[in-house]
């Protein structure tokens, strides 16, 4: 086979390749799932457009003759080249592995609140040799799958992504403490509200609790709870 007709034969393989590629990946993207059921269906979508792209490429290249006879030596010292590249990416093949035992396991899972190393964030990706942890500050921790896998790991959200939201404020202690509990239930709003006097010393310390859907939202709410709770007790007089 002449050679122009080889590389006709090696461009169309790769063609099909990327088509096929493309294809699986819009068809496994469309569908919506739970967060459980999404890392896993992730790291098996990047798993498979990798084996497909792989098996691809390498039938094509197995068209040109010369890389044809290189394959051939190749697979007849097979249990050497295999000791070989076993030791020369095995953490790259141990962080594969882990990224798949991370997907199946789900110590964590796509949007859950972390705490890894001293550090807190949210799992944004999971990749095949790596994780990504959005931090509250914005940055990105990129940590390898296998470190993950073998480390302790505070996850937050495995049980329930809901998380409780606390303000606590100081009155004075010659204050109607009751009073001042119904009126930070009212600025709280929300009838599920709890309000506790945690304190008692130079003054009077009560605490607002409020669950809500997950870390970044108590957050913010924590921060609403604040302005709300003081606008409140300032407009009735408990704040001078």
């Amino acid at each position: 086979m002449p050679l122009w007709h080889r590389l006709i034969v090696f461009g169309a393989v790769l063609l099909v390749t990327v088509v096929v590629a493309r294809l699986v990946d819009r068809r496994m993207a469309r569908r919506e799932l739970p967060a459980g059921a999404v890392t896993r269906y992730r790291v098996l979508r990047r798993s498979v457009l990798t084996l497909i792209v792989f098996v691809g490429l390498l039938s094509a290249l197995l068209v040109i003759p010369q890389v044809r006879a290189v394959a051939t030596g190749i697979l007849a010292s097979s249990a050497v080249v295999g000791i070989v590249v076993g030791f020369a990416a095995q953490r790259t093949i141990g962080n594969f592995i882990s990224g798949l035992l991370i997907a199946f396991a789900q110590p964590i899972r796509l949007g859950d609140w972390v705490e890894f190393d001293g550090s807190t964030g949210q799992v944004e990706e999971i990749g095949l040799t790596y994780t990504f942890i959005r931090t509250e500050d914005d940055d990105r921790l990129v940590i390898p799958n296998e470190k993950i896998a073998s480390d302790t790991i505070r996850n937050s959200s495995i049980r329930s992504r809901k998380k409780l939201a606390q303000v606590s404020v100081q009155v004075p202690l010659d204050r109607d403490l009751e009073s001042v509990s119904g009126l930070l239930r009212e600025a709280a709003q929300d009838e599920d509200a709890r309000v506790e006097i945690t304190a008692l010393d130079d003054h009077a310390r009560l605490t607002v609790r409020v669950w809500a859907s997950d870390e970044p939202a108590a957050l913010r709410l924590e921060s609403d709870l604040r302005l709300r709770a003081h606008d409140r007790l300032r407009e009735a007089g408990v704040f001078a």
